[in-house]
């Protein structure tokens, strides 16, 4: 397959973030999925201790399979008829959207969405949590002329458009991807707006794919890796480079870029069209692929440093690699300019080890640029030490690293691992303050008999709770706890943060917002 010549392109990366800074419009707070509450002030590592939930809210929507509640995404603020207003968006896997007021923890609106599209047959993996049939995606708002939208994919593939105010449409729903397809977080730069899809569910290809939202016909284009495979099932979807470009990587696949086959690859995608700019694959593709070990279950992360702009990414295998985004991989595709050891998943176990979900990094006031990984299952006994480390982590952990420049190439350089979490979702970063939540999940997904566990089997399984951490972004040491207070589990969850609040959400559709006392 031809690559295509990277052009510069001037692409409007803040349609986004266009309204207070304090807001959380999209999954990792912004389209490079870096985690960063950058203008975040009143939660410190000195006001974090005072940590109370405020409310939680427990909605009528009906879990599917594992599916319950997306990650929540933050708007402040929304000018209503009633002032000035800071709402929630969570959508829910039953086809539901709910807007939720920030002060009272009660709904401004909600929106049942209907799904007259019949399940493809042979729809491989129904009705199971590899293809739940639910609503997947976390929504995104976007600001306009008209005021703010938020959009987000139903069960049966459209888009829909709805007025953050009243919920009224602000076009038609329409056609984005295959209904009953698994797709993934939303993501947008300029006039696009981006999602993927992965598992085969609908019959939809895996890749990503793209909608115009500026012309009236909505025209829409997508990248496949493979026909058969490549699946981008990280948890924040795409993410979007500093110039526009898509970055996504793929799953398990064959891999043949003379064929156009780009299995377990990091992808770097023309922004709109989707053409491909250029890919990095591990050198280990074969052995990845023959492991089912996924880069496609990781959302890789932007951002600049020194100059550069730079892409770190991971998977079920264990290593971390940093690629600069002017030459992935090098002439070759295949040559990063960073790769790690194993950090975790020494026994290249395919569910619950390995890197999952998505990043965080941010630069300190001294400008040292930190990444925090969510690492599953316990350390590698072969990984270098860690400086500080915070007690044995059997079922998993927050890994921080520093990036920093060694012989003219940037590296990762191992700061502090956090104490035992079961396991970490997707981390935020708030002002010296690093936030996940241990999703407390039975998350094995075969028997000692090869036999797959069923949704309603790993529930049984599940003996934990989700718990809310807030940990010191310089040492790892523990300072808050949410304890026993989401009474749940979590599954595929993240939160989000704004003006000094904290929202999670775990799978008994139950919405939780924590704040600093005296907020």
């Amino acid at each position: 397959m031809k690559i295509h010549k990277r052009t510069k392109v001037i692409a409007s990366l803040s349609v986004s973030c266009s309204m207070a800074a304090a807001s959380w419009l999209t999954f990792g707070g912004g389209p490079q999925r870096n985690g960063w509450a950058q203008d975040e002030t009143t939660i410190s590592a000195d006001t974090v201790s005072g940590m109370q939930l405020l409310w939680k809210l427990k909605l009528d929507n009906e879990p599917k399979q594992l599916n319950a509640l997306t990650t929540p995404v933050v708007i402040n603020p929304v000018y209503t008829n009633k002032g000035a207003e800071t709402y929630v968006v969570v959508g829910g896997s039953s086809d539901n959207l709910y807007v939720v007021d920030a002060d009272t923890g009660k709904v401004a609106w909600q929106k049942h969405f209907t799904n007259e599209a019949p399940a493809p047959a042979g729809n491989l993996g129904t009705g199971s949590y590899f293809c739940p049939d639910a609503l997947n995606d976390t929504p995104l708002i976007l600001q306009g002329q008209a005021g703010p939208t938020v959009y987000v994919i139903s069960i049966d593939g459209k888009l829909h458009a709805l007025n953050l105010v009243n919920g009224e449409d602000r076009f038609a729903p329409h056609q984005f991807v295959p209904a009953y397809s698994k797709n993934w977080s939303l993501n947008s730069a300029g006039n696009f707006i981006y999602t993927t899809t992965s598992q085969g569910c609908g019959r939809a290809k895996s890749g990503v794919w793209s909608m115009d939202i500026s012309s009236p016909e909505k025209p829409v284009v997508s990248f496949q890796s493979d026909s058969s495979g490549g699946g981008v099932w990280g948890r924040g979807g795409a993410s979007v480079g500093l110039n526009g470009t898509i970055y996504a990587e793929t799953g398990d696949g064959p891999f043949d870029a003379a064929t156009g086959k780009y299995g377990n690859s990091l992808l770097a995608l023309s922004p709109g069209n989707l053409k491909l700019l250029d890919y990095y694959t591990p050198a280990n593709v074969t052995y990845l692929t023959r492991k089912d070990l996924d880069m496609g279950n990781i959302t890789p992360v932007v951002f600049h440093h020194e100059g550069r702009e730079l892409v770190v990414g991971s998977g079920k295998e264990g290593a971390l690699f940093l690629v600069d985004t002017k030459s992935p991989g090098g002439e070759t595709h295949r040559k990063p300019l960073f790769q790690s050891p194993l950090y975790v998943n020494q026994g290249a176990d395919i569910a619950g080890r390995g890197f999952w979900g998505a990043f965080a990094t941010w630069e300190d006031s001294k400008g040292v640029r930190w990444l925090y990984a969510p690492a599953w299952g316990p350390s590698s006994v072969k990984a270098p030490a860690f400086p500080i480390g915070n007690g044995a982590t059997p079922d998993g952990s927050l890994m921080a690293f520093r990036v920093e420049d060694k012989d003219g190439q940037p590296v990762l350089t191992p700061a502090w691992v956090s104490h035992n979490m079961a396991v970490p979702e997707p981390p935020v970063i708030a002002n010296g303050v690093v936030f996940s939540v241990s999703s407390g999940e039975f998350i094995r997904q075969v028997k000692e008999n090869g036999q797959l566990y069923t949704a309603d089997e790993r529930i049984a399984q599940t003996t934990g709770n989700a718990t809310l951490y807030a940990f010191d972004a310089q040492t790892g040491k523990e300072l808050f706890s949410s304890g026993k207070t989401m009474t749940s589990f979590t599954h595929f969850g993240g939160v989000a943060v704004s003006d000094g609040r904290v929202y999670a959400s775990t799978h008994d559709s139950t919405l939780y917002a924590f704040g600093v006392k005296g907020e």
